[in-house]
């Protein structure tokens, strides 16, 4: 039994070796610093026998990340990167009725300058707007037209919209795509500590490993679907900005 059990052991071990083999030993190597940033994790975090890694914005797997610069359109509009659509979804749209656009509000930015923004430029435009929010209580963001509070009984809905987003990001962005499918079958863990009401919208890696599933079966699948909008309505029972 124990020549087995020790047989069994060497093959995991090896097999294990020459799976990690394949990818680059960058992306575990460790950070120094004497006092990285307090949000960051660092790359040697991960476990690499355990086959996960970091997706750090200190290498090319920060291309993963909501910050990047990967610009992309979705339902017609372009967006600078997926954090300036995230966060801009915190501002009022160009709908007269938006009771957001009062003029009690003194928003720092206007929607579509956070759409076009990335990495913190675009994350200090959401924390100003959610200072507002809360002062005047709102609780609530907002995509074409639809209110959502993508923290509370909407989460669902808001996820369906980053997925969707994601999704583009990998179509028009060949890099993206070509990142993933080279992570093969890690566990990709966050770059960041993650807010204590977090939803699934947040959990990005999980997105990207669903994706790359899709993309292992058929590298040249189309990730992004034309009618997810429609689908999307059908799902889910939103009120309208009036």
């Amino acid at each position: 039994m124990n020549f087995f059990l020790v047989s069994f052991t060497l093959f995991f071990s090896l097999f294990s070796f020459a799976a990690n083999s394949e990818y680059p030993e960058h992306w575990w190597k460790p950070v120094s610093e004497l006092k990285p940033p307090s949000w960051e994790i660092l790359p040697q975090a991960a476990d690499k026998e355990k086959n996960e890694v970091i997706l750090s914005k200190r290498n090319e797997l920060g291309l993963l990340s909501n910050f990047a610069p990967t610009p992309f359109t979705m339902l017609g509009k372009k967006y600078a990167s997926l954090e300036g659509l995230w966060q801009s979804m915190k501002l009022p749209e160009d709908i007269i009725t938006d009771p957001r656009r009062t003029k009690q509000l003194n928003w720092p930015s206007k929607r579509s300058e956070v759409e076009n923004q990335t990495a913190f430029e675009a994350l200090r435009s959401g924390k100003a707007a959610e200072k507002i929010m809360l002062t005047h209580g709102i609780y609530w963001v907002s995509f074409n037209g639809w209110k959502m509070e993508y923290k509370g009984k909407d989460a669902a809905p808001f996820y369906d919209i980053i997925e969707a987003a994601t999704r583009a990001k990998a179509d028009q962005n060949a890099e993206v795509k070509k990142i993933l499918l080279a992570t093969g079958n890690l566990k990709l863990r966050p770059d960041h500590h993650e807010d204590k009401d977090a939803t699934p919208a947040y959990r990005y890696y999980d997105i990207y490993m669903k994706l790359r599933s899709e993309l292992q079966k058929n590298p040249d699948a189309q990730l992004y679907k034309d009618d997810w909008y429609t689908i999307f309505q059908k799902n889910h029972k939103l009120e309208k900005i009036k």
